[in-house]
């Protein structure tokens, strides 16, 4: 069984060098610290919140991440879809994901607040009421994704299949409609 490590708060930390012992860390807090291909194989993270971390190209095999909120962090090429996707829940602010993956997770209701999400992979992800404000979305991967009342009335330079993705009662705003229309190659004025 993991330890359990509650309410505490780790500063500029560099878990890049000294790795993160392996437990459940409950309503923590990570300001600063580094987590640059770290190893969170396996750690439980539960209601914790990341404040200007640096996540690039961190390993997440089996990660649990649940109610998580990251702040102002960067997630180059995380591959979310590794994590354990029991009770997998998260929301992310300011926060620049490029190249991360969701690939097939269910993440309803997931809100993403004014982040980078160029060219993510949200393939066959369920992605039902989420929320993308205020997000770049130039060359995001979306192929068989449920979108289904998701909000992208905010987003930007996104490129979504209506033929090819669920988006029943998904919002756009009018200035993002050609995104919806890019397949056919049309001028739109």
């Amino acid at each position: 069984m993991n330890a359990l490590i509650l309410d505490k708060t780790f500063t500029k930390e560099n878990f890049t060098i000294n790795r993160l012992p392996t437990a459940e860390y409950d309503n923590c807090i990570f300001k600063e610290c580094m987590f640059t291909e770290a190893f969170l194989s396996d750690v439980n993270f539960v209601e914790c919140t990341f404040i200007g971390c640096d996540f690039t190209n961190a390993k997440t095999k089996n990660t649990s991440f649940n109610n998580t909120t990251f702040n102002n962090c960067k997630l180059l090429g995380v591959l979310f879809n590794s994590c354990n996707p029991f009770l997998l829940s998260f929301t992310f602010t300011d926060c620049n994901l490029q190249l991360a993956s969701f690939y097939t997770l269910a993440i309803k209701k997931t809100m993403f607040k004014n982040c980078n999400l160029e060219q993510v992979d949200f393939s066959m992800a369920n992605l039902t009421q989420s929320s993308f404000d205020r997000c770049n979305l130039k060359n995001a991967i979306f192929d068989d994704s449920n979108l289904e009342k998701a909000d992208f009335r905010t987003a930007y330079n996104y490129t979504i299949d209506p033929d090819n993705n669920n988006l029943k009662g998904a919002k756009f705003s009018k200035n993002g409609l050609a995104g919806l229309l890019t397949k056919y190659k049309i001028s739109i004025s």
